[in-house]
């Protein structure tokens, strides 16, 4: 993309209900798109970016993470091992190399890599980095209701902010040049986009505004959003503007189809080169 250079990166592999990631659509609708296992959960993954611009080393979402007791492990179906760390590792990042982290939110797919175990404390993964998130979403994490706490886990974002390593955001902004992120309220109120501009092109990663490819059909919206209203007035938006623009649209979940360019009718192929 110009002078930018965007990777794929695997977060990791996962499993949760296919009821909830669907919400009202009802099973025989959606167990014709996704197979679900004898526990009626489906596939999915914690995608992620490696982006090079403007000088900066920059990840985009740190995925599952490896801080998982067995219990959790089984319930989420988590993969073992550190698949974001063999990512990086592949592309010849270590973690001291890494500039910026930019966290669409802070559920625990999204940002348990943020921080690793290190002896017996649990410091920031990445430790010259400067992490990136909306100010209201780290103060929601920190006081999370009983509808979302269980999404949230304090070793994933108070390492960082002991080690000083957050920069807050209020609202949109430009991170670097050709990097901006944008929120998209409706799977709570501060999850942000980020949108990335280069050689003519855009991608925007959407995160859980559509954690799938099915999601792109306005009406499909997962039992998680706490504002399932505002999530489809939201994708109403986003999904005129990728179609338009035809930008490339990363799923923050889909285990199969990474990286997509919206058609007609909401048809998605998967993006060339990804």
């Amino acid at each position: 993309m110009g002078e930018m250079e965007v990777r794929y990166l695997d977060g990791g592999g996962f499993a949760l209900d296919g009821g909830a990631m669907f919400g009202v659509v009802p099973k025989v609708l959606w167990e014709k798109r996704v197979v679900p296992d004898e526990k009626n959960r489906i596939r999915m993954r914690a995608n992620s970016l490696l982006v090079r611009a403007a000088g900066k080393t920059i990840v985009i979402e740190t995925g599952n993470g490896t801080k998982w007791d067995a219990k959790l492990r089984g319930i989420y179906g988590v993969q073992d091992g550190d698949p974001l760390m063999d990512s990086l590792k592949r592309e010849g990042v270590e973690p001291k190399d890494v500039d910026l982290v930019i966290n669409t939110h802070l559920h625990f797919d999204h940002a348990g890599g943020n921080t690793r175990v290190e002896g017996n404390r649990v410091v920031p993964t990445y430790p010259r980095a400067k992490y990136v998130v909306q100010r209201g979403e780290l103060e929601h994490a920190r006081k999370a209701t009983e509808r979302d706490k269980a999404s949230y886990f304090a070793e994933n974002f108070e390492p960082v902010a002991e080690a000083g390593q957050w920069e807050l955001l209020d609202g949109d902004a430009e991170i670097v040049p050709g990097i901006t992120v944008t929120k998209i309220p409706g799977h709570n109120a501060d999850i942000q986009a980020v949108v990335l501009e280069g050689g003519g092109k855009t991608v925007v990663f959407v995160a859980d505004l559509f954690p799938t490819r099915h999601h792109i059909a306005l009406p499909w919206i997962a039992a998680y959003d706490l504002y399932p209203l505002m999530t489809l007035e939201t994708k109403r938006e986003w999904v005129k503007k990728i179609e338009e623009g035809k930008w490339m649209v990363v799923f923050g979940h889909d285990a199969d189809v990474a990286v997509g360019v919206v058609g007609e009718k909401g048809m998605v192929e998967k993006a060339a080169g990804w």
